[in-house]
């Protein structure tokens, strides 16, 4: 009979214990969804990188396509990296791949978090010059609807602004000010969208069939019904160029000064960047081009669609009161005697 009331003091305890887990269990905040999030664009890259495409010259000469235009600072060393690449395609490119998968799982996984945020900054960067030609930004073709200021540059900021620390938790007003202080966020905010709505008043951009162009462009190679969207989005704006550029710089310039607003008008600002961010990623960018083969990431689109919802105006956190001097605290002891 005993060893019979110790099994069940035993299941009891055991029971009691999970049961205690499972209600002591919280689910990812916003800021873990939002890095879960870039961890899984950096597998997508990863993918894309492993297609059959980059292990040939046509890869390295991608990469060259990156160096006109740009000063010749820049491009001789795009120039000396293309050249690389076409000579020793498979065996660089199972190294980039493998890298975008090492972050990606880096990031999913908490305890190399740091390290891996960390190591896509440095490898970010890498890729912005010699793979994107610095987004084409000191281009005359700079224009947010085709990419700039580049994607691989937005997920450096998006693992800046998504560290694991907490600089300013108990006040941050959205999740990406939560490690680098509420002004600084901004202020990124600021520049980004800022300079979204310079590249769109570019003269090259306010030509009659500047958007036209670039937008019917894209839908070479895509699925019929993609290239369809593509196509009928670019007659909308056919001869429409300056009219368009205006109402997006506009857009964007909105988008830019949104968070230094109250709350209300700060969602409504975020909301628009996603609708914005959509639309180019949609139309202007047709999904990146990765239904078409040959990209090596989704774009600029989907990257500023996931920094905007790390924007998302929440309630700051309300500190608990803190007791005054001299107040006596009941103790564990005292509030069982009572009940």
């Amino acid at each position: 009979m005993s060893e019979i009331a110790v099994a069940g003091g035993q299941s009891a305890r055991r029971g009691s214990a999970s049961a205690a887990a499972v209600d002591s269990w919280q689910g990812p905040d916003t800021r873990r969804v939002l890095q879960l999030c870039l961890a899984a664009i950096w597998l997508l890259d990863a993918v894309l990188q492993y297609q059959s495409f980059m292990f040939t010259n046509g890869f390295g000469q991608m990469l060259a396509g990156t160096a006109p235009g740009n000063p010749r600072v820049v491009a001789s060393p795009i120039t000396w990296d293309a050249r690389l690449v076409e000579h020793h395609a498979v065996l660089l490119n199972t190294i980039f791949a493998t890298i975008q998968l090492l972050l990606a799982l880096g990031i999913a996984w908490r305890p190399t978090l740091k390290v891996a945020l960390a190591a896509s900054i440095a490898w970010a960067l890498g890729v912005w010059w010699f793979g994107e030609g610095l987004g084409e930004v000191l281009t005359p073709a700079a224009s947010p609807v085709n990419g700039a200021p580049g994607a691989v540059i937005i997920y450096a900021l998006l693992a800046v602004l998504l560290w694991p620390s907490d600089r300013a938790a108990a006040t941050a007003p959205f999740p990406a000010a939560r490690a680098v202080g509420t002004q600084i966020a901004r202020a990124l905010w600021l520049v980004l969208w800022g300079s979204l709505a310079y590249f769109a008043l570019l003269p090259g951009n306010r030509a009659p069939q500047a958007l036209h162009d670039m937008i019917a462009g894209m839908a070479d190679g895509q699925p019929g019904w993609l290239a369809a969207l593509d196509n009928h989005a670019a007659s909308v704006l056919a001869r429409q160029g300056l009219a368009a550029s205006i109402a997006l710089a506009v857009a964007l310039a909105l988008i830019a000064v949104g968070v230094y607003l109250p709350r209300p008008a700060a969602r409504a600002a975020v909301v628009l960047a996603i609708v914005v961010a959509a639309l180019i990623w949609v139309f202007g960018e047709a999904f990146g081009a990765i239904l078409a083969g040959g990209a090596t990431d989704p774009n600029s689109g989907l990257l500023l669609i996931l920094l905007a919802a790390a924007y998302w105006p929440v309630r700051a956190a309300v500190p608990a009161p803190v007791p005054a001097r001299g107040a006596s605290q009941p103790s564990g002891r005292e509030e069982g005697a009572t009940a």
